[in-house]
């Protein structure tokens, strides 16, 4: 069935899309915005570090770690530091910039509870053509608070 020029699928339909594609698994998304933000302060990061960040075991971390190195994402020798590659850096640099419009979008519409859930739950359904309109709104919304103020205070009335 067709929805305007758009064929209608299952959520995993365009996942599959995705996956043929070869794009970025939600869970190495995560991992590499997390090693971008651990390697801040010292262009690096390790195992143990990126395990405890992320609520999971090492053997975890240490075979993704794998994928993202086949990848050419990262850097890594057993039992060594953990250095983003240009690549890497580039990607996760637009994953933590993505993360941080989320969070100011939920904020602006009157998320308060759950935050990091909703942002984590949709971070990595987004088409390009939506975080940018996204990253657009809430640029608009921050130069405009005055024309936003209206929906926020129906919000706060409305969702007591």
């Amino acid at each position: 069935m067709k929805i305007g020029k758009e064929e209608f699928r299952t959520f995993r339909g365009y996942d599959l899309d995705a996956r043929q594609k070869k794009t970025l698994t939600p869970s190495m998304e995560d991992y590499l915005e997390m090693v971008y933000r651990l390697s801040e302060k010292n262009g690096f990061t390790r195992v143990n570090d990126l395990a405890r960040a992320l609520n999971v075991k090492p053997p975890s971390v240490t075979s993704m770690i794998q994928r993202l190195h086949e990848r050419q994402l990262i850097r890594y020798e057993k039992y060594g530091v953990i250095i983003l590659t240009e690549a890497g850096e580039k990607i996760s640099r637009f994953l933590l910039k993505r993360h941080h419009m989320l969070e100011k979008f939920f904020q602006a519409i009157g998320v308060s509870r759950g935050l990091l859930k909703n942002v984590e739950r949709i971070e990595h359904n987004l088409t390009p053509e939506a975080t940018q309109c996204l990253y657009l709104l809430v640029e608009y919304i921050e130069k405009n608070p005055a024309w936003f103020k209206p929906f926020q205070e129906y919000c706060r009335k409305n969702l007591e």
